[in-house]
Parts: structure tokens; sequence; C-alpha cells
């Protein structure tokens, strides 16, 4: 599980490209062999005018395929997908994936139709789906394009101080983003909470996705900030042991679909 979460995001990428109160996605990633590229890269260009029309028609509220840093064969996930949803409920019923098939490919039969939806899998193994909820961002009006950089900080934390957990993030360090946005110094920050699965046995419970328009934006120089005040440097202490941090990865955004 420890790579499972290896970026999901993907995710939360797209949340800032939507004006929406609260935003909900499901991340999946794949583990996709050198030999399978040009096939899995066939696979989601297929797909991609499917969720097309799952966006077109309201069952969702866009799509994006995450490429994964450094996602070599053996260290985890090469690419994760994302899909965003305006409710809960929406995120766990999905929609008519069939429906949305024939009117994206309505010269296919639905026997062919099957076959190709079918042999997704042979491109690439699915091995991680987590539902997610984002309960905080940053006030920005960053746009998501292709070749845009998110860094992903995975945060586990018990249970029992989710509340004390997200108080911090929110009143100590969503702040010092917010001052990093306001300087052009990043994109977009927020910060998601696990859906499912959650428990003790999960390898995370929490995410904070940071936003740049390219590599070099996400490389450049960064302001050290106001000086802080002792009552300051003791949140951010008691913020930073509110949770554990298990890894922090990248993603580069390769696909995208929104309401046309």
């Amino acid at each position: 599980m420890k790579k499972v979460l290896f970026l999901l995001a993907t995710v939360m990428l797209c949340n800032l490209a939507i004006a929406q109160d609260k935003l909900f996605l499901i991340v999946e990633l794949m583990k996709v062999d050198n030999a399978q590229e040009a096939s899995y890269a066939e696979t989601e260009a297929f797909w991609e005018k499917i969720h097309q029309q799952r966006v077109n028609n309201g069952d969702i509220l866009g799509w994006d395929l995450w490429s994964l840093r450094p996602g070599g064969e053996n260290q985890g996930y090469q690419y994760a997908t994302v899909t965003l949803f305006g409710s809960k409920a929406a995120m766990f019923k999905g929609g008519n994936l069939m429906a949305n098939a024939k009117a994206a490919y309505p010269g296919m039969s639905e026997g062919d139709l099957m076959k190709k939806l079918n042999s997704a899998a042979d491109s690439r193994d699915l091995g991680v789906r987590v539902y997610m909820e984002q309960i905080a961002t940053t006030t920005d009006d960053f746009k998501m394009t292709k070749g845009m950089v998110a860094f992903f900080d995975w945060m586990k934390v018990e249970m029992g101080v989710y509340s004390a957990y997200e108080k911090a993030e929110m009143e100590v360090f969503q702040p010092n983003h917010q001052r990093q946005v306001d300087a052009g110094e990043k994109g977009s920050w927020s910060l998601l909470r696990f859906v499912m699965p959650i428990g003790s046995d999960t390898y995370a419970s929490h995410m904070t996705v940071n936003f740049y328009k390219d590599v070099d934006h996400a490389f450049g120089k960064k302001s050290a900030g106001p000086t802080m005040t002792a009552a300051q440097k003791k949140a951010v202490a008691d913020g930073l042991a509110s949770r554990d941090m298990k890894s922090v990865n990248m993603g580069i955004l390769e696909r995208m679909v929104r309401k046309q």
C-alpha cells in the first residue's frame, strides 16, 4: 500500500479547475510495463472520448491522466487517473458506463465496445482505487493545463485526531500557501481527506497537493516568508506533530477532460 498511494492524485489535480463548493474524486493508480506504454496510450485515448461524454451529460465533472515520477517499473505506479464528481453519491454511483460508451462511439456495436472496454486490462494493471474529498483550498484563479506539475504529500493521521490535524493545516499552514500563491510562487494548494478506504491499516488518510504551471515554476526560487513569532513557531511544531508525512511524489498532467 505504501506505493499504492504513490501519486494518487493524481488527483486533486483537477479540483481547482472547476468552480465547485465541494469536490469528490476517485483516484486510480496504474502499473504499466515499459513494453505496454504504446498500448496503454491507445487505451487511455479510447477512454478519453467516453469520459468526455460522461462530462457532457453530467455524470462526472472531469477526468485527468497523470504520469508519475520517478515511475520506474520497480518504483511503484507509472500513471494515475482522477475522476471528479460534484457529490459523494455521484462518486459512488458512477453513472451508466455502457450508455456513455455507445454515445461516444455510435458506430461500434455493443459487442465490439465490450471487447474494447475489457481489453483495457491487457495494457495495465489497476492497482489501487481511492475515494477522496477536498476539504480546503487556497483562493486563486489557477487554470489546469497539460504539462502542469503537482506535488502530492501523503499524510497518515490517526482517526481520533483528524480534527486537530485538519485545523492545523487550515489555520497554520494554509495561510503560508496562500501567501505563496499570491506571490506567484505556486499555482494552488489543496487538502484532501480519504473517504474510502479508511482505518489503521491504510497507508495514508490525507493528502495535500501543490500545483505549478510547469517544471520551471515548480523548481523556481521560493521566498522565506515573514519572521514567525514564538507562538507561531509552536503552532507549526504542533501541526507537524499531528501527522506522519509518509511520502512526497510528483505528477505531470498528460490528458484532461472538462465540459465543452
